[in-house]
């Protein structure tokens, strides 16, 4: 119905989509529809998915979400950003190594998005277990028509907090600096997990004051600082460098 109202104003002219969660799979079918329309108004129209389903090895959408983003909504995507579970779900296949994870980045791949980020993984990081390892992959067509493909790693410093919206932040994240940088992987990922380490860090700092000295801080206390982060967001001071495989 949005959508509908959206089209009889005639203002239904966009470059990007981006979804996130959902518990409905009537939505994410219309939600391919709609790509699917839009893309046909501007064949430049770049769609995000983030197929938010779980993490840590369990769901916490219905089961039957997975075959309709399997089947129908990676198809359609041209950037998609699983978590390592979420990735595992999607091709069937578990990752306990790094050549897992490229070699699963590149079945999805051939499911549809040209740029794939792992969000993050279970995955030993060479910088130790205080870093989270996340992992990117994208195929490049260069103007002369040859193909290439760019894989990367990130070691990110772990933050002991659960934060509510970093998934949707990163997705968001990626959509801006993707636009920026639409052939380089390497500098979209840094800033974007950079901004993510600025905002998490200032968030960190704020709920630790308001809890005070010795205490644990509380839901409230850890939402994401992203009106404070502004200037880090336009234009973060990058902190995480990542590594060209």
């Amino acid at each position: 119905v949005l959508y509908d109202g959206i089209k009889l104003n005639n203002v239904h002219h966009y470059d990007y989509v981006l979804t996130g969660y959902t518990r409905d799979t009537s939505f994410l079918e219309t939600v391919v529809d709609i790509v699917q329309e839009l893309k046909r108004m501007n064949p430049k129209l770049v769609y995000v998915c983030d197929p938010v389903m779980g993490d840590q090895g369990s769901m916490y959408v219905p089961e039957n979400i997975l075959p309709v983003y399997r089947d129908k909504v990676v198809a359609v995507a041209d950037i998609l950003t699983p978590n390592q579970f979420e990735a595992e779900l999607l091709t069937g296949r578990k990752i306990n190594t790094e050549k897992d994870a490229l070699e699963v980045m590149d079945l999805l791949h051939q499911m549809g998005p040209d740029t794939v980020v792992l969000t993050s993984t279970d995955l030993p990081s060479p910088r130790g277990d205080q870093f989270l390892v996340a992992l990117g992959s994208q195929k490049i067509v260069r103007p002369d028509g040859t193909k290439s493909t760019q894989k990367i790693r990130m070691d990110m410093p772990k933050v002991d907090a659960v934060f509510v919206g970093t998934g949707d932040l990163f997705a968001a994240m990626l959509l801006a600096w993707t636009h920026l940088h639409p052939n380089d992987l390497k500098a979209a990922c840094e800033k974007t997990i950079s901004v993510m380490h600025h905002v998490i860090k200032r968030t960190m700092t704020y709920a630790n004051e308001m809890a005070g000295q010795g205490k644990r801080p509380n839901p409230a206390q850890l939402e994401l600082r992203m009106v404070q982060s502004k200037k880090d967001i336009e234009d973060p001071a990058i902190v995480v460098e990542a590594t060209v495989l």
